[in-house]
């Protein structure tokens, strides 16, 4: 890609010097630059505008917007984080717990047990309630003893072998229904998303006997409500090689950057470097420590170019996520809109 000049770098791309960055404030307002129409118009916005997925699996999800605003970006990334509801252990009624795990710090670690469970499917319980209601609260029991194993070897010192339940897992909450939840939901199946998260270590005559209630909530409120485990959002790199590269220091040039971004081309008996896939790179900067490299290079990231990244907890498909943030913000800005039609004119 040829490196844009003047105008148009300061318009399109943030660059990155070997002792700063350039270009980082938004210029792109009406009238700044003679020459550019930048009002506003939607046409043209929803023309620029794209999202493109890129790859899928499992709890990630990784794609591109294209076309809006850093301001826009970040609000979108903030309502992943911190705005999407879900279903969390709210509260723990202990009727046992001998085991060396506080009470308090039990309490904590089943607090963060990510919860299968659509919370769409739930209201948010109202503020002073103390009993939950079928529409509001799941409930989940754990109820485990510890025990010596009767056939363990006499020799053996594993407590694998020498106890029975003295390992608390999530697997062992079960779900136990509220009022009518069996008809609500027939079908379901409200469980931790993982099984095999360990809440804590048991010895023989030890047990644990406790009652969650878990209830939706946002990660505004507290970090267990939070659908991801992480959601950020990185610009598209663009590196532009200024002149020809070639042999040795075209070998030096593919080991400054991310594997795969710097490709080597036999021409003509000659060793060339070309840029094959710029997106992979992580942007060190470790070219600019090459006195015969640094001034062959731009790095640059195009302003308007997000790569996004989401990894849901498990708790909803990352694809939902983004649907329903997308959904969230458009609330936001309908409730803006709401609040200035019901502002009088002078």
């Amino acid at each position: 890609m040829a490196a844009l000049r003047g105008a148009d770098e300061m318009r399109n791309r943030v660059v990155l010097g070997e002792f700063g960055v350039r270009n980082v404030h938004t210029t792109d307002f009406p009238g700044n630059y003679p020459g550019y129409d930048d009002a506003w118009d939607q046409q043209r916005f929803e023309e620029a505008f794209r999202v493109d997925v890129i790859r899928e699996e499992g709890d990630s999800l990784e794609f591109d917007m294209v076309g809006i605003d850093a301001a826009i970006a970040n609000a979108f990334r903030r309502i992943l984080l911190a705005e999407v509801p879900t279903m969390a252990v709210e509260k723990v009624f202990v009727y046992n717990n001998t085991s060396i795990v506080q009470d308090e710090i039990l309490a904590h670690r089943l607090g963060l047990i990510p919860i299968r469970a659509d919370p769409r499917l739930f209201e948010y319980r109202n503020q002073g309630d103390q009993e939950g209601t079928e529409i509001d609260t799941l409930q989940f029991q754990l109820k485990i003893k510890c025990s010596r194993n009767p056939q363990a070897a006499k020799e053996s010192s594993d407590p694998d072998e020498l106890y029975c339940n003295h390992k608390v897992y999530s697997k062992h909450m079960t779900w136990v229904p509220l009022g009518n939840q069996t008809d609500l939901f027939p079908d379901a199946d409200f469980r931790p998303v993982h099984d095999d998260i360990l809440i804590a270590l048991l010895r023989p005559g030890q047990e644990i006997d406790v009652l969650m209630h878990c209830v939706k909530g946002i990660g505004k409120d507290h970090a267990k409500f939070s659908p991801v485990a992480t959601a950020s959002y990185r610009l598209l790199p663009d590196i532009t090689l200024l002149k020809p590269i070639e042999d040795e220091a075209a070998e030096t040039l593919q080991k400054c950057f991310s594997p795969g971004v710097i490709e080597i081309q036999n021409i003509k008996g000659k060793k060339v470097a070309r840029v094959a896939n710029a997106r992979l790179d992580t942007f060190s900067r470790e070219v600019f420590r090459h006195e015969g490299l640094k001034n062959l290079v731009r790095l640059a990231r195009v302003r308007n170019h997000y790569i996004f990244s989401v990894e849901s907890t498990g708790i909803l498909p990352p694809d939902v996520l983004v649907s329903e943030a997308i959904k969230i913000l458009m609330g936001k800005c309908q409730r803006f809109l709401n609040e200035l039609d019901s502002v009088p004119m002078e």
